[in-house]
């Protein structure tokens, strides 16, 4: 089967890096598809088509999609679809492609996609991630109703086209299916994050040392800094610790309020939180198994629910959760039924110090946890079972 992917971020594997769209791509490849993925260029390179790991990689030049503001956004992802037809024109013309999988988001790949279900006879499965553009309504990106209005029938327009959609959680089944009235139910099933589970081994700290936090207790977030994650909130935990020398809340990762966010806690003097920009993927799994928690936040104004995938990493480097989450997510019941962590909802700081004193004050509640989740990973949430899920969903 010839297999294409539409991405508008793609890992390069050569450099070890990898995420859990990567990881579902290699997996289709080593069940014997054709697997190719059309994705922006990196770091400015030029465009390019080359096998990166498994996948024939189309590498293109597209507008900034990331780290800029919500118009520029807006406007560059209206200009994906035309970007990205004329490549596959161009490059992979000669290719008769069975199956087409994008993730949200973007929502604007309806167009590419309805132009390759009707050149190629392809079958579309949508991975739901994002719900757009409600989740930019609620943090208050999209104020106009035009443009509301505009992305809303654009999202009405992908769901109606996908021959099959995969949801991240019941409560995103439940959502889909409240406010789209006219979809039909039989194309939505339950499609968790996934990951592919690395051999565990006990961690040396020598992580620790190389990034001087010896003798510390790590509270860490790994990933995106934007609107939907709230870190704000971290900081008024970290505020509330402040005085105790050892406990550090480590924030890896950039994004648009990453300044914002440190320039917060500057000026509150918290020198218990420590920023790293991206550091090498071995070095950032090597150093979660040396971390004592993990830290989720998700923004208290969601309408929709959101399971972040950071969780996996979590899992996979057998630490437990400490989630802040909106009062409309089932993301904790993921955590409750795992056993691998604690949540409360953001903005209630007296909770979220709660559960933080609980990990903090029991060891062997941190262990038995973080073995929890990794044993919910290795049962439930692997590439492997993606991978089976789609196949099974979509022939």
């Amino acid at each position: 089967m010839n297999v294409l992917f539409l991405m508008i971020s793609y890992p390069d594997v050569r450099q070890q890096n990898k995420s859990l769209y990567s990881d579902l791509v290699d997996e289709f490849a080593r069940n014997g598809n054709n697997v190719y993925v059309v994705a922006p260029v990196l770091n400015k390179r030029k465009e390019s088509m080359e096998i990166e790991g498994l996948a024939t990689v189309l590498r293109i030049k597209t507008p900034e999609l990331f780290n800029t503001n919500p118009i520029m956004k807006g406007i560059a992802n209206l200009m994906l679809p035309l970007i990205f037809r004329k490549a596959i024109r161009r490059s992979l013309k000669n290719i008769h492609f069975d199956l087409v999988i994008t993730p949200t988001p973007p929502i604007t790949f309806v167009s590419v996609v309805k132009w390759l279900k009707k050149g190629f006879g392809a079958k579309f499965y949508l991975i739901l991630r994002d719900i757009f553009p409600q989740n930019a309504k609620d943090l208050g990106l999209v104020h106009n109703n035009f443009v509301y209005n505009f992305f809303r029938k654009k999202e009405i327009d992908l769901y109606k086209t996908a021959d099959k959609i995969g949801c991240m959680s019941q409560g995103n089944i439940n959502f889909i299916k409240l406010h789209n009235p006219n979809i039909e139910v039989g194309k939505l099933h339950l499609l968790p994050n996934w990951e592919t589970p690395t051999p565990y081994s006990i961690p040396s700290l020598e992580m620790k040392k190389k990034y001087g936090f010896e003798g510390k207790y790590i509270a860490v977030f790994g990933g995106n800094i934007g609107r939907p994650q709230q870190l704000e909130f971290v900081l008024e935990l970290a505020e509330r610790k402040k005085t105790n020398e050892n406990i550090v809340f480590l924030i890896i990762g950039n994004g648009t309020e990453r300044q914002r966010i440190e320039n917060i806690a500057k000026e509150k003097d918290l020198s218990n939180i420590v920023f790293k920009n991206m550091i090498s993927r071995d070095d950032y799994n090597e150093l979660l198994k040396e971390c004592e928690v993990g830290l989720i936040c998700l923004n208290e104004k969601f309408t929709i629910p959101n399971i972040p995938s950071k969780t996996l990493s979590y899992f996979n480097a057998k630490i437990p959760v400490l989630a802040a989450v909106d009062k409309n997510t089932d993301y904790g019941q993921l955590l409750e039924d795992s056993e691998s962590g604690f949540w409360s909802i953001t903005g209630d700081v007296d909770a979220y110090e709660r559960n933080f004193d609980l990990l903090y004050n029991d060891e062997a509640l941190r262990n038995k946890m973080g073995e929890n989740g990794n044993k919910y990973l290795n049962k439930y949430l692997t590439s492997e079972i993606a991978y089976k899920t789609i196949l099974l969903n979509i022939n």
